[in-house]
């Protein structure tokens, strides 16, 4: 958490009113976590009646700003110009910085991005309020309007729960792929979008960005299935295995933190509190233990099958499905069961056995 030295306490803190949301976009297009945003501050903002306003800056934003104002967003404030297409502090931290500074929010989200922690601790300091980072859980008190914020510490062995109760706006970034993204309305977006052409002062371009190159990575928080390996592969040799049943699933590939420790697959595919927080449709913890720092990172998973030999593993309890056998078995069955599987054929047997 940022420290509180430089804040100042409000005097009037009912003056500041409804949940807003900074919605962190790229290329032309809203992130995954800028929805995720959407939907933890539409809960909050609905528990206290309030509106959910989302903040938009890029250039030729209209179609972001109806995009967000069809998930969820009851206004969006946008600010717009070929300068800021693309992020840059400076000018990202002044144009956020006056919004809330005018606007008087009670309670701001940031992502917990390279981006949103760069923005979330200057937005801090220019309005003198404190900022609760890298939340897992987040709430709000229906009457007096207080943001209960959770996040891990002691070396994310323990949840800290944290209250900003005399200073405004309550500020907190959130990691992406713990929130669920909201259902998106069927109907034209009823939220009021206002958006302003602005020009930006040079001096606040201090860099000339001259391209993009995009690095290969993967991102396991849009993954609809994930297939993670632990230590119970026995080795680096057995995430290929994993990788086989990945590509069979249509899902990506996972890991636990000791294997990503150990180098047996890069970091970028450590799911948990100090990796990745996914919550697919499907997870499949094969050769994993369960420590709490990955349970934490995957427990919000629709469906979680364990594959382990130990069926006292802590990963079974949070469990729906669990195979009590060996990884090595167990994989290459499963990869032999899912390619010899042709749902075209059952679905014609059934059909046969109705019409007799």
């Amino acid at each position: 958490m940022v420290g509180l030295l430089f804040a100042k306490p409000v005097d009037k803190p009912e003056e500041y009113k409804n949940v807003f949301v900074y919605l962190e976009n790229g290329q032309g297009k809203l992130k995954r976590v800028a929805l995720e945003m959407i939907g933890i501050g539409k809960q909050l903002a609905s528990k206290v009646n309030e509106e959910l306003v989302g903040i938009l800056i890029g250039n030729d934003i209209e179609d972001m700003a109806k995009e967000a104002a069809s998930y969820g967003c009851d206004r969006v404030i946008g600010t717009q110009s070929k300068d800021l297409a693309d992020f840059r502090t400076v000018p990202y931290a002044n144009i956020v910085g006056d919004i809330v500074l005018k606007e008087k929010p009670n309670v701001f989200l940031i992502p917990a991005t390279r981006n949103g922690r760069d923005l979330a601790s200057r937005i801090a300091v220019k309005c003198q309020a404190g900022v609760t980072a890298d939340c897992t859980e987040l709430d709000i008190e229906a009457d007096t309007h207080i943001l209960s914020a959770h996040r891990p510490t002691y070396g994310e062995s323990m949840l800290a729960e944290i209250l900003c109760r005399k200073h405004r706006p309550q500020m907190a970034t959130a990691r992406a792929g713990i929130f669920k993204v909201p259902d998106r309305s069927g109907e034209p977006p009823k939220g009021k979008i206002e958006i302003n052409n602005v020009k930006i002062d040079k001096e606040y371009l201090v860099k000339e960005i001259l391209e993009f190159r995009k690095k290969e990575k993967i991102d396991l928080t849009a993954a609809e299935t994930v297939v993670s390996g632990g230590l119970g592969l026995g080795g680096p040799e057995g995430f290929k295995q994993i990788e086989q049943l990945a590509k069979v699933l249509g899902g990506e590939v996972g890991a636990s933190r000791p294997t990503a420790d150990l180098g047996w697959i890069s970091r970028d595919h450590q799911v948990g509190q100090t990796g990745t927080t996914v919550r697919p449709k499907l997870y499949v913890a094969a050769g994993i233990s369960g420590k709490i720092q990955h349970i934490m990172g995957m427990k919000n998973s629709e469906t979680i099958i364990a594959i382990n030999t130990d069926p006292n593993a802590e990963i079974v309890k949070y469990s729906d499905y669990f195979i009590n056998d060996d990884v090595k078995k167990v994989i290459p069955a499963l990869i032999k069961a899912l390619k010899n599987y042709k749902p075209e054929a059952k679905d014609a047997a059934k059909a046969e056995a109705v019409s007799k």
